[in-house]
């Protein structure tokens, strides 16, 4: 009996692994991660698809929002490929229509979380607690800043080995106030801010948060902070605009050694978030665009083996989303674009008129993809540059190219257009 119990310890040490002991260390110059006494500092990103690739391309974590029937999978896979997890616990939200006056609902969560604690804590790739997402959105109540205190001290007690991190939607001087004045006790301020994140280094000292910071999304520039149509389609950015745009967030990640302990790019996925391109690092097909070269550069110093086509030039009626296009149903119309792939790659151009989306939502919340028109292509050569199209139903419109290098790369824009 003991050598049975001795054997089935031994596979369950070997097949699940020892809990990682992780810390935050104050430095004379700021603050550093360390992870079993070694200095960690986050290469990640938000989503838990492809986890063999984020390794390959150097990645080395990932971040979740909440539990799900898959959850002790991804753990599991995570570790497989020696990525860590910022295992996110979703906390309730106002907008959603949690109450933090409700005492019930509030101790009824705190038990929730308690358990979810006791559970995942011995994981070995758990790195971080991700205390709720963008609490702060469209909320009211402070009292969740008190609430989240409690949340904090309760895991700390659960579980020592590993920092407590609450994720805010973007940075407000008064919300950093009322964190450190109800949420003393909070390890690690994680940030969701998009575009131009160079702001972010100067702008969190400013504003009076003395411990350490995680990007904890990032990526293009969202919907909500570019130009609008007169008729209000979010004018997205090019695959390669927002290539660009990722540089230099990566600059203003990389850029303060002191207080930012790394960052979650996202999304390390794909979703319908505005279109169907806004956010992933993947299509739908699984094909990805140059914003993943700049990735794999900056997290392991190597160039990709082949690089995406890069879009430029790229308009209808020699127009841009910009120019407000607004034209009668059945016009004809004509787009085109430039490409540059800089391994010669031969590419296949697609082309799609894509209604509005009428689904649109807040925060990430799920929303439906529109379906594409068919039978609007007078010629649709997937080998040229140039197209003829026309629409007859009057609406809001995007044209949509997706220009394939065969390789599993892709450049991808829009141009929004109205019929009337």
């Amino acid at each position: 009996m003991k050598k049975h119990l001795l054997i089935t310890l031994s596979f369950f040490l070997f097949s699940f692994g020892f809990s990682s002991k992780v810390e935050v260390k104050q430095l004379e110059a700021g603050f550093q991660l360390l992870k079993d006494g070694k200095p960690y500092f986050i290469k990640g990103a938000g989503g838990t698809v492809e986890l063999e690739k984020l390794k390959n391309y150097g990645g080395n974590s990932i971040r979740t929002w909440g539990i799900d029937a898959n959850t002790d999978k991804i753990l599991d896979e995570a570790h497989k490929y020696g990525l860590t997890v910022t295992f996110g616990i979703w906390m309730g939200q106002e907008r959603q229509g949690f109450d933090y006056s409700n005492e019930r609902a509030v101790k009824a969560q705190l038990e929730q979380f308690r358990q979810i604690v006791r559970k995942y804590k011995n994981h070995p790739a758990i790195l971080l607690w991700g205390v709720g997402n963008e609490m702060d959105l469209d909320y009211t109540n402070f009292d969740v800043w008190k609430y989240l205190e409690e949340l904090v001290q309760m895991i700390h007690e659960e579980d020592p080995n590993h920092p407590t991190m609450a994720v805010t939607a973007g940075l407000d001087v008064a919300e950093i106030k009322l964190i450190n004045k109800y949420t003393p006790s909070l390890d690690i301020l994680g940030v969701n801010t998009y575009g131009d994140i160079s702001y972010l280094p100067k702008a969190i000292k400013v504003y009076g948060w003395n411990k350490p910071y995680i990007v904890a999304e990032w990526g293009p520039f969202g919907w909500w902070e570019v130009a609008k149509t007169e008729w209000g389609a979010s004018i997205e950015q090019t695959s390669s605009e927002k290539a660009r745009t990722y540089e230099v967030s990566m600059n203003a990640i990389n850029s303060d050694k002191a207080n930012c302990l790394g960052s979650y790019v996202f999304l390390w996925g794909q979703k319908q978030e505005h279109t169907s391109t806004w956010f992933g690092l993947f299509t739908e097909e699984g094909d990805e665009t140059e914003v993943m070269d700049v990735l794999i550069q900056n997290w392991s110093n190597k160039n990709p083996k082949n690089y995406a086509p890069s879009i430029k030039n790229f308009k209808l009626n020699e127009k841009t989303s910009i120019d407000n296009i607004t034209l009668n149903g059945g016009s004809s119309m004509i787009a085109e674009v430039e490409i540059i792939d800089k391994d010669n790659d031969e590419l296949n151009y697609e082309w799609l008129v894509i209604p509005e989306s009428t689904d649109k939502k807040t925060g990430g919340d799920a929303e439906k993809s529109p379906k594409p028109l068919m039978g609007v292509f007078h010629k649709a050569d997937k080998k040229n540059h140039v197209v003829n199209f026309s629409v007859s139903r009057k609406g809001e419109y995007r044209l949509f190219l997706f220009v394939h290098d065969g390789n599993g790369n892709v450049a991808t824009g829009n141009i929004a257009f109205k019929i009337i």
